[in-house]
C-alpha cells in the first residue's frame, strides 16, 4: 500500500510540475520576454528556459517512475477489470506524445538558445532581425509552446479517471462486466 502511495504521489507531483510549469511558461515567460526590450528578449526567454529545464526533468521523471510504480501495483486490475487496459494505454499514448513534443521543443530550445541575446518579440515570436535558425525554431515553439500543456492537461483528466476506477464499486463492477 506504501508503495502504491509513493507511486500515486510521483505520478501526481510530476504531471503537476509538467502541465503547470509549461502552461506558466507559454502564458508568461514568453510574452513577458517581449517586454524586457532593448534587446534582452531572447536572454530574458533563454534564462527562464533553461532555469526550467532542470525542474522540468525531474517532474518528467517523477511522473515515469510513478507511472511506472501504479502501473506495476495495478497490474491485477489492467488484466482483470474492464477499461482499466484501455485506460493504461490511454495514458501511455499521451505520456509519449507528451514525451516526444517536450523533446522536440527542448532541441528547437537549444537552437534559439544558441542565439543568445537574439533580438526577438518575445519568448516564441522573431523579429525581423532575429537570425533565421533561431527565427525557424521561434516559429516552431510559437506552435508547439501549447501542445504540451494540452497533452499534460488530458493526462490530467485520464488519471483523474483512472482514480475513479481505483473505487472498490467501480473495480468490482468492472470485474463483473469482464
Amino acid at each position: 500500500m506504501a508503495r502504491n502511495t509513493l507511486s500515486r504521489s510521483l505520478h501526481d507531483l510530476g504531471l503537476a510540475a509538467w502541465f503547470g510549469g509549461t502552461l506558466a511558461n507559454a502564458v508568461a515567460l514568453n510574452p513577458a520576454a517581449g517586454e524586457a526590450g532593448g534587446g534582452s528578449t531572447g536572454a530574458v526567454a533563454n534564462a527562464g528556459w533553461n532555469r526550467w529545464t532542470p525542474v522540468n526533468a525531474a517532474a518528467i521523471g517523477a511522473h515515469i517512475v510513478g507511472s511506472v510504480g501504479q502501473l506495476a501495483g495495478n497490474n491485477g486490475r489492467v488484466a482483470q477489470q474492464q477499461g482499466v487496459a484501455g485506460m493504461s494505454v490511454l495514458k501511455t499514448a499521451l505520456t509519449v506524445a507528451a514525451l516526444g513534443v517536450t523533446a522536440y521543443s527542448r532541441g528547437l530550445g537549444q537552437i534559439v538558445n544558441s542565439g543568445g541575446a537574439s533580438p526577438a518579440r518575445s519568448g516564441t515570436k522573431p523579429s525581423k532581425r532575429t537570425r533565421a535558425d533561431v527565427a525557424a525554431a521561434q516559429e516552431q515553439l510559437d506552435r508547439l509552446q501549447w501542445v504540451i500543456p494540452a497533452l499534460t492537461g488530458a493526462l490530467v483528466a485520464v488519471s483523474s479517471y483512472a482514480g475513479e476506477q481505483q473505487r472498490p464499486s467501480e473495480v468490482a463492477r468492472g470485474i463483473a462486466a469482464r
